[in-house]
């Protein structure tokens, strides 16, 4: 994928006659950004609609700082950082891969709209954590993308949500199916949770993750499949050895706590 500087990044430019390619609202020239946000100007706070969301991609293929302004402006409204990343950020990346896969944009404005996706991430990562901070628990996770994947926004923003809960995280990007492996038995993990985006790898996985499970330290670890395949196409993963999980962030995260060394189930 391409690398660009995110801090000095601005409008994307136009190629000869790709003004077609663009939303509706950047066509005609109106702003995008706190401005279109609405200010404070709810009544109370509301679920984040379809409007809003247009805004932020909007403001994503404007630069880094417009998105941010947005963000700042749904804050301002009374969004948490968590309502934020699921009825926004998460259904923001959604809608730009729409409007790739319509010919709306280009596949450099997709990529560079969804690296600010992921700046924002990380920009808000301290602020997220601080948000509803719970003790930390002891327990471990590793958390990988499948082999040469193009995307890990998704997976960032899991591993925030796990570390929020008190997880110990570390979140890996093998290039290939070695350092997968390689990245699999390099420490000891109460689990390990793998993206798969594509159907690319589901033969490498089926006949690897046996083995990679067999040769842990943890002879308990758990091992779970999550990401795009998952949702589209859950029962492509079945058999591969893992337990597969098409649930959000906080659904993931609460699923997975349980059970887990020292969890106290109510009413026990």
């Amino acid at each position: 994928m391409a690398q660009f500087n995110l801090e000095n990044s601005q409008s994307p430019p136009l190629v000869q006659g790709g003004a077609h390619l663009l939303p509706e609202a950047m066509r005609q020239g109106s702003p995008v950004g706190p401005r279109l946000v609405g200010g404070t100007s709810f009544a109370g706070k509301s679920a984040l609609d379809l409007a809003q969301i247009q805004i932020l991609a909007q403001a994503c293929l404007q630069g880094l700082d417009a998105a941010r302004q947005v963000v700042f402006g749904w804050q301002r409204q009374g969004q948490s950082l968590e309502d934020i990343y699921m009825q926004g950020i998460t259904p923001c990346a959604r809608l730009l891969g729409d409007w790739w896969c319509a010919d709306r944009l280009d596949f450099a404005m997709t990529t560079i709209a969804s690296s600010h996706l992921q700046q924002l991430l990380h920009d808000f990562s301290h602020e997220f954590l601080q948000e509803s901070p719970q003790q930390r628990k002891g327990w471990s996770l590793l958390l990988l993308t499948e082999p040469g994947a193009q995307h890990s926004m998704g997976l960032f923003m899991l591993s925030e949500f796990f570390k929020r809960a008190g997880w110990s995280v570390t979140v890996g990007v093998p290039q290939d199916v070695i350092e997968f492996k390689r990245l699999f038995q390099s420490d000891w993990f109460d689990a390990v949770g793998i993206s798969v985006s594509t159907d690319r790898h589901l033969h490498t996985l089926s006949h690897w993750l046996p083995l990679l499970r067999e040769g842990a330290d943890n002879m308990n670890l758990r091992v779970f499949l999550g990401g795009p395949m998952a949702l589209l196409a859950p029962e492509r993963l079945q058999g591969l050895g893992a337990e597969v999980l098409a649930a959000d962030a906080p659904a993931t995260v609460a699923h997975m706590s349980l059970g887990m060394p020292g969890t106290t189930v109510k009413g026990i």
